[in-house]
């Protein structure tokens, strides 16, 4: 039976993790997985907005678990969140992430949240979690010369000589069909994981495995990816310019959809250390933060969208498929080991790479500096306010 005290205060940090979640839904997971196609002229605005929305509450939901536990229960040591310090820590990162969304710059939601529960987490006095703190790192810092090397990389084969385009698209098409065969779902996994649909349907093929290789699987993820590959080049074939749209956004829906399962992470992970005090299972608050996303998608994230789409970098079909592939990958890393990371990270340090893939093409520096600062300073910032307010709101109490 969950008294009173117990019943308001998980209400008061679930007000707060909403209201993270819709800055989020506004912010990074609403406007940066479309944000490529809208500026390549193959969606509008309001209505990237609204698919993004759906895909990204499905993201929450699906894939959304993984991140969420890291957030809630593996960033500090030896003391767990309270309720206090969940709603602290939420409203801080919320707060500086709707100042970013009206400013019009993108705030790295990943950089405020860990920063915020870090810091309400060693004020209460629990101990670092290094190890984790590593790993973090080493995405945070990876993933602009990864993104933007893959992303430049692309976009330099898609516009050279080279290779036939329509046959390179198709390989492109090929191996995001890999990715997206092997892949974890919650849905195909057992209760505590995750399974994929190659692990799945090559398990129901009851082949013995071959020098150790899961011979059922291996025989999925190739045929997923011949049939993805064929039916990319059918359709280029048919229409090229109407076939790289349909494929641009294809690759749009996939980051929106891995875009939840990161960032609901954000929104609600405070609230995993809570959950023992109620009988609320992980699968509702992931489901009541996706519907964060949800709306904040719908209500705040057009703006966003034009601000990435126009203000960093003009791409065109191609280049905006050269910086969508490294985001769908990078993200689902981060989601397959649990790591918070920002998507306005990943998208900006793709889309700039791709640009640059044309020489420097409508690349904005003055907007990446202040892009680079801001994330700068939602990490420093929130973490010294979120600290700050906790011992402050300490002593009174």
């Amino acid at each position: 039976m969950i008294d009173a005290v117990t019943l308001g205060t998980f209400v008061i940090a679930g007000a707060a993790s909403l209201f993270m979640a819709w800055a989020i839904g506004a912010g990074s997971s609403g406007s940066t997985p479309f944000a490529p196609a809208v500026g390549a002229n193959a969606i509008s605005v309001m209505r990237a907005g609204l698919v993004v929305g759906v895909l990204g509450f499905l993201g929450a939901v699906f894939q959304g678990a993984n991140v969420t536990e890291a957030v809630g229960s593996e960033l500090i040591i030896g003391e767990p969140l309270s309720a206090t310090a969940a709603i602290i820590g939420l409203l801080v990162a919320a707060v500086l992430v709707a100042i970013g969304v009206f400013a019009g710059y993108p705030i790295a939601t990943a950089f405020t949240v860990t920063g915020a529960v870090v810091g309400v987490g060693l004020a209460m006095g629990g101990e670092p979690a290094w190890a984790k703190y590593a790993e973090i790192l080493t995405l945070w810092t990876l993933t602009p010369f990864v993104g933007g090397g893959l992303a430049f990389a692309i976009a330099r084969l898609l516009r050279g000589d080279r290779f036939d385009e329509e046959r390179l698209i198709a390989l492109l098409g090929g191996i995001i069909g890999v990715l997206l065969v092997n892949i974890g779902f919650a849905f195909l996994g057992p209760p505590d994981g995750d399974g994929s649909i190659a692990g799945s349907l090559g398990g129901a093929l009851g082949f013995p495995p071959v020098a150790g290789v899961d011979a059922g699987r291996l025989l999925v993820t190739a045929g997923a990816a011949g049939l993805a590959a064929l039916i990319v080049w059918a359709d280029l074939r048919r229409d090229r310019v109407a076939g790289e749209r349909r494929f641009l956004l294809f690759l749009g829906g996939l980051v929106a959809f891995s875009a939840g399962g990161s960032q609901v992470g954000l929104a609600i992970g405070p609230l995993v250390p809570l959950l023992g005090d109620t009988a609320i299972p992980l699968w509702a608050i992931l489901v009541g933060g996706g519907l964060g996303l949800l709306v904040g998608s719908w209500t705040g994230a057009p703006r966003m969208i034009k601000a990435i789409a126009q203000d960093y970098s003009s791409l065109g079909p191609r280049r905006s498929i050269a910086a969508l592939i490294p985001s769908f990958v990078i993200a689902q890393a981060a989601v397959a080991f649990g790591i918070p990371v920002s998507f306005n990270e990943i998208m900006v340090s793709a889309i700039v790479g791709s640009g640059y893939a044309a020489g420097n093409a409508g690349v904005s520096g003055r907007k990446m500096g202040y892009t680079v600062l801001a994330w700068i300073a939602s990490l420093v910032g929130s973490f010294v306010l979120a600290y700050g307010i906790y011992a402050a709101v300490s002593l009174v109490l």
